[in-house]
């Protein structure tokens, strides 16, 4: 299994992916291609985290959602330990906590640790809650004993552990745990490596614990010139941490987008569709803010600071809109919801605030619709 020279990750992948399927090491679902892989004995792997140091300490863990790592979330869960889970393709947020109803039995623990567990027994964690975690376990297709990973190649696990940094959840120390059969265990040439990819610190196999003492530095945040405007239109929280960073000066330029407009002050961002759209370079005092907000200001009347969110699904409650929004870190002081027409107006502070919302917001599902986010001055009378 060991990788030839000149090889790409997808080769290393496909040759994991091809040998579990051939050999029979795969576990449900299957075919395991594309996907991180659950194999045989992954709940044997996972028993293992247990004489880990890190996990024996560890308050707050989380856990990435792949079928292979479910045992580690049940003993998160059994340790009474905080566990957090990504929520899938990050559409609603960046986790969420996993709380088992009171006096929960074992069954409903496992029930917990699963994919619909963690759809039902979970509560958003947004970006302003106060979060520490203490071990990171994620999810592998290849890996070696130096600590160099590969996963299916969507770059999710290495989004989450940047984003968390930006957040201030982990910091560069914090220990990061992947789950893998004997056989993803491989050779990777270090050359295949890219700044932003995560290393591992422990390595769980159903017959092994390695611990790799890698060296190599880990991502210190977002890697903004990484990111495409495409992924940023899917990934409402991605805006939202590229928003603060922009206030906080820092440069949150595209990897698709140019720096600058010549010969202008403009800056050019990504639209919700994935193109780009000039939009004013961040500056303080009102003439920013008028800039943002239209031209009511100078005229007397405060800029307006509500925000009208459209295409509820016609079964949504305000509670579904409330936790998507928290789990944004955008939800509002107060809000009107107008069920019956499937809409709901969302009260700021301030126009700041509102304008920061409806950039973060475009793109939000909620279950199956894409929700329309507007100011609501254009909306309120439609």
């Amino acid at each position: 299994m060991e990788p030839r020279a000149g090889v790409s990750k997808q080769d290393i992948r496909e040759r994991i992916w091809d040998y579990m399927e051939s050999e029979n090491l795969a576990d449900f679902p299957r075919p395991v291609h594309h996907r991180i892989p659950n194999f045989k004995g992954s709940y044997l792997a996972c028993q293992n985290i247990k004489d880990l140091e890190v996990f024996a300490r560890t308050q707050e863990v989380k856990v990435d959602p792949d079928k292979p790592l479910e045992g580690v979330r049940l003993l998160a869960l059994q340790s009474k330990k905080t566990l957090l889970v990504p929520t899938p393709r990050l559409r609603t947020g960046l986790f969420n906590k996993i709380t088992p109803p009171p006096g929960a039995t074992k069954d409903i623990l496992r029930k917990c640790a699963t994919s619909q567990g963690v759809r039902s027994y979970s509560v958003p964690v947004g970006l302003d809650s106060r979060v520490l975690v203490d071990l990171v376990v994620v999810g592998s297709v290849a890996v070696s004993e130096k600590g160099w990973r590969i996963g299916k190649g969507e770059g999710y696990a290495d989004l989450e552990y940047a984003m968390m940094m930006s957040m201030g959840a982990i910091g560069k120390g914090t220990p990061v745990v992947t789950v893998v059969h004997d056989c993803q265990v491989v050779d990777i040439p270090e050359a295949l490596l890219e700044d932003h990819d995560i290393t591992v610190d422990y390595i769980l196999t159903p017959t092994r614990v390695i611990a790799t003492d890698c060296q190599r530095p880990k991502p210190l945040g977002i890697m903004w010139s990484k990111i495409s405007c495409d992924m940023m239109a899917k990934i409402p929280i991605l805006r939202c941490l590229r928003d603060r960073e922009q206030q906080a000066g820092k440069d949150v330029t595209l990897r698709d987008e140019p720096r600058h407009l010549p010969g202008s002050g403009h800056l050019l961002t990504a639209s919700p569709s994935g193109g780009r759209r000039p939009q004013d370079a961040p500056g303080p005092g009102p003439k920013s803010e008028g800039a943002a907000h239209g031209s009511l200001q100078g005229k007397g009347t405060p800029p307006v600071a509500d925000v009208y969110v459209g295409n509820l699904p016609q079964d949504a409650r305000v509670s579904d809109l409330k936790r998507a929004l928290r789990a944004l870190g955008m939800e509002p002081p107060w809000l009107t919801w107008q069920g019956p027409r499937r809409r709901a107006f969302l009260h700021y502070q301030d126009p700041a605030a509102a304008q920061r919302a409806i950039s973060c917001l475009q793109g939000l599902r909620l279950g199956a619709e894409t929700l329309r986010v507007a100011p609501a001055r254009q909306q309120r009378d439609k």
